[in-house]
């Protein structure tokens, strides 16, 4: 029910982008830790999954060791799909013998995509591809390959939630946009990303320097 793509960029931010025939897939499947890595728990999901690969790339696993050591543990991950990316641009996915319908992963430079109940198995090739050949903000990238897995066909049915996370070394998720439930999500997941990349570092200085943010003209703020 969900196909992702998590990727990595030169300055070393990390972020994942996300969608799914199900509401609100970005709350469960999306796992940031800055300068760390990316891991998305998908298919049957269990979010526990996600930080518990995390914290095995915290203790200097790298991501085929850190999946390994979590899957090995897992009673349940024949019904799991992992997708993981380090901080230095490894990946590893797991794919249970239980993942649903049409699934499929591609691990490219610095990125990894995998899905399941796709239309075809060239949907993750085209969101891999979109990602590596698109240039710009590691948003504006991650967001190129969920319009092109969908463009090659996305799921078997109507795609409905996205996400698109991204951590740079500040210690939250400078980007954290979600579409919960939509007839076009990923179109909405655009606008949303047309609103917010111009706003990005604003918000960032108010977190860092309040003194050195500029205001917005809201109410209030006379600045």
């Amino acid at each position: 029910m969900t196909f992702s793509i998590a990727g990595r960029d030169d300055a070393g931010r990390l972020g994942i982008a996300v969608s799914s025939s199900s509401p609100a897939v970005a709350a469960r499947c999306i796992h940031l830790a800055d300068g760390i890595g990316a891991v998305s728990s998908q298919n049957i999901t269990d979010p526990r999954l996600g930080p518990a690969v995390l914290s095995r790339l915290a203790q200097g696993r790298s991501a085929d060791e850190a999946l390994q050591e979590i899957v090995d543990q897992e009673p349940t991950r024949d019904h799991r799909q992992l997708v993981v990316l380090d901080a230095v641009g490894r990946s590893a996915v797991f794919s249970g013998a239980g993942t649903l319908g049409v699934h499929a992963s591609v691990q490219g430079n610095d990125c990894v995509a995998a899905g399941n109940m796709l239309a075809s198995p060239a949907v993750i090739q085209a969101v891999c591809d979109a990602f590596s050949t698109t240039t710009g903000e590691l948003e504006t990238r991650l967001l190129a390959g969920l319009r092109a897995g969908l463009d090659a066909g996305g799921e078997a049915g109507p795609v409905r939630s996205a996400g698109l996370s991204v951590v740079t070394g500040h210690g939250w998720r400078d980007t954290d946009l979600r579409v919960d439930w939509h007839e076009t999500p990923v179109a909405k997941l655009g606008r949303l990303l047309e609103v917010w990349l111009p706003q990005r570092e604003d918000y960032v200085i108010r977190a860092l320097d309040p003194d050195a943010s500029v205001g917005y003209g809201v109410p209030g703020d006379e600045r």
